[in-house]
């Protein structure tokens, strides 16, 4: 009698054993491939608003490698995303008050169309900070303001990210004079074949 009773809560005891064990696995089932567990984001302190319908995202400066800074007259890369979900505008200019004399955007400016987020992610910059006025260090933040065509001007307080761990595949904008040279090589037409051989003088035939 007493040995049945031992067995019936032993028995009993392992069921509630098993019965926990699966709750996980239920869990994970119910949550499927979207579970939070399952997903790995790396941590960004990137600035971002939204003004309207535009979003501006993950903004953010690349720095110089951990234990060095960016000097005054330097240049820096910055990255962002922009997003509309409504009429479309564009990112005409950028400046960098108290930080850089300048900030080169492609030519043209940036679109922001509905349906077709702009990622300036990197590896390259495509836009450049160009001759910093101060002393520029990772984990400090630097003040932009945005001028777009139609939402006007954004302000923003960006943070410097150093070269380092995610951000180390990122490449720092090449200088100046070297970016001016292979624009202007862009810019000068080059000769056709049939201009060429017009331009060289024809054989006449001596007496």
């Amino acid at each position: 009698m007493i040995r049945s009773r031992w067995a019936g809560a032993l028995s009993h005891r392992l069921l509630l054993v098993a019965a926990i064990a699966l709750i996980p696995a239920v869990a994970g089932c119910e949550a499927g491939n979207n579970a939070p567990t399952l997903d790995f984001h790396y941590p960004t302190d990137a600035a971002g608003t939204v003004v309207g319908n535009l979003s501006i995202r993950n903004v953010f400066i690349l720095g110089a490698p951990l234990g060095s800074s960016l000097s005054t007259g330097q240049s820096a890369s910055l990255f962002l995303a922009l997003v509309t979900n409504g009429a479309s505008d564009k990112l005409i200019s950028i400046s960098a008050p108290g930080t850089a004399s300048s900030v080169v955007l492609p030519a043209g400016g940036i679109p922001v169309v509905y349906g077709h987020p702009v990622f300036y992610a990197g590896p390259t910059p495509q836009i450049v900070l160009r001759g910093l006025t101060r002393t520029v260090t990772s984990g400090s933040n630097v003040t932009l303001v945005l001028n777009f065509q139609k939402a006007g001007p954004v302000r923003l307080m960006v943070p410097v990210m150093p070269r380092a761990a995610q951000y180390a595949t990122l490449k720092p904008p090449l200088p100046a004079a070297t970016t001016a040279k292979a624009a202007s090589r862009a810019q000068t037409p080059t000769p056709s074949a049939a201009a060429t051989a017009a331009a060289k003088p024809t054989p006449t035939a001596s007496s």
